[in-house]
């Protein structure tokens, strides 16, 4: 008995569509939105995973194929294109000046396809390159170009990807 309202819990806890806000969205085909959401104003691909205790905000645009994990805050004014996977705790930052708030002093983040983010980094406005990867808990704070591995904070190239590790991004 008891085992079989673990279940019925745990089926219950993992139903999307549950406790979130979603709003004004294009949401594409086959892209799953768990719960404890509050997505607004914004446009996610098809074949996505959004996880729980997610925040996108308005003018976010996701492409196909992406994994955003659980705790993110995805500010407006990112794009991120196809393939990217956004770790648990990543946090985008488009205002240099957090106190004003005023939409002016916002800049825009493109996150190129392919690229990996690790868990708890944060982005500022810049531009990460194609199959970039981004180290856990990097803070990155200008362009990354593509194929780089950065990691620290602030967050600088650690090397660029072999040929071999190009591959095994691009079979995604």
């Amino acid at each position: 008995m008891a085992e079989q309202k673990v279940q019925q819990k745990s089926e219950q806890q993992y139903q999307p569509n549950q406790h979130q806000l979603i709003n004004n969205c294009f949401i594409g085909r086959n892209t799953k939105i768990w719960n404890f959401v509050n997505i607004y104003d914004c446009t996610i691909g098809d074949n996505c995973m959004v996880g729980t205790f997610v925040e996108i905000q308005k003018d976010v645009a996701i492409g196909n194929n992406c994994r955003i994990q659980s705790h993110s805050f995805i500010c407006s004014l990112v794009t991120i294109e196809d393939n990217v996977f956004v770790g648990h705790g990543v946090m985008f930052i488009n205002d240099l000046l957090p106190p004003s708030g005023d939409p002016k002093n916002w800049k825009r983040t493109i996150i190129k396809k392919g690229a990996s983010i690790g868990s708890n980094a944060t982005i500022l406005p810049v531009t990460i390159g194609e199959n970039s990867i981004i180290g856990a808990g990097a803070v990155v704070t200008k362009d990354v170009p593509a194929d780089s591995v950065v990691v620290g904070n602030p967050a600088k190239v650690l090397r660029q990807l072999n040929q071999k590790e190009k591959e095994m991004i691009n079979k995604k």
